[in-house]
């Protein structure tokens, strides 16, 4: 069974779990690692394939940084004088980086070499700002243009789709279903797509209270953990729909628990990572589930 068979399957377990009427299990966020505060707006961030390099777009600096996964040390950047004000990164099925170039509107190509990277392509369309990018399971790549309110299906290299009528999006995300999302930032809500590029969810309002959602990540049973930008938190929303929990407070702050207008995720195993942006920081928390036992006051 392949990767994304066993991630299927995952997400029908869960899937099975919650119809079955089997309680969620409460989290903890446990703080593991603190980046230098050296970064200019860190926004979206992505793993390697093997777990051990975190990328991270470092929007105020015009550049991409590599950084130790687990200790969150730098190893390494690159992009300076290529990009201007990145705010997305993904890896594809080649195992290139994709970056919303967004400054440049276009998505930029490199081939990376552990803490290295050569730009070798970009894709150019209808999209104008690009702040997301993702890519699709069948090689479709997606991408949302901010100041152009669309999102735009490009298939080796050349726009084939767009659909519009979003008010600056940020994130495009492909969950294990092959489902796509779109945090939809200033109309406060997460949108599903299907694959003709139609709205078929939307999450908005209560209980979620969206206030500027930035970026997202699916994890295996389905969860998705959303950075909110003026809500100072990350949500974290089951498959279903329900608002599970929320890591953060109203207020910005810095410390364990709090943040400053936070807007990238990435959520691997039980490793949590979240650029807390206008602490200028990239930050890694251990994520532990949390069983309720009941009749003995646990």
């Amino acid at each position: 069974m392949n990767a994304r068979h066993r991630l299927r399957a995952l997400v029908l377990l869960a899937a099975l779990l919650w119809a079955t009427g089997a309680p969620a299990q409460p989290l903890r966020f446990i703080l593991e690692a603190t980046s230098a505060e050296t970064y200019a707006r860190p926004h979206d961030i992505v793993l390697s394939a093997d777990g051990n390099r975190l990328y991270v777009a470092d929007n105020g600096n015009h550049r991409i940084v590599v950084l130790d996964a687990r200790t969150l040390a730098e190893l390494g950047v690159f992009g300076e004088g290529e990009v201007a004000e990145p705010h997305d990164v993904v890896f594809d099925r080649l195992g290139r980086l994709l970056v919303a170039d967004t400054g440049n509107s276009r998505i930029a190509i490199y081939e990376v070499r552990g803490n290295g990277g050569n730009l070798v392509g970009e894709l150019r369309g209808t999209i104008r700002r690009p702040e997301g990018v993702d890519v699709h399971p069948d090689g479709r790549v997606l991408a949302t243009g901010a100041a152009s309110g669309n999102l735009a299906v490009f298939v080796d290299g050349r726009e084939v789709a767009s659909t519009g009528g979003f008010s600056a999006p940020h994130d495009v995300q492909v969950d294990g279903t092959g489902a796509i999302w779109v945090a939809d930032s200033n109309n406060d809500r997460i949108v599903r797509l299907d694959d003709t590029l139609a709205i078929t969810r939307e999450l908005k309002g209560e209980p979620y209270a969206f206030n500027g959602p930035r970026y997202l990540d699916v994890d295996p049973t389905g969860r998705m953990f959303i950075a909110d930008k003026y809500a100072n938190m990350v949500k974290v929303v089951d498959m279903d729909g329900t608002l599970l929990q929320v890591l953060g407070t109203a207020q910005a702050g810095k410390g364990e628990g709090v943040f400053d207008r936070p807007e990238g995720v990435e959520i691997r195993d039980a490793d949590l990572w979240i650029s807390d942006t206008y602490n200028d920081r990239i930050v890694r928390y251990r994520v532990v589930p949390r069983y309720r036992v009941t009749g003995t006051g646990g």
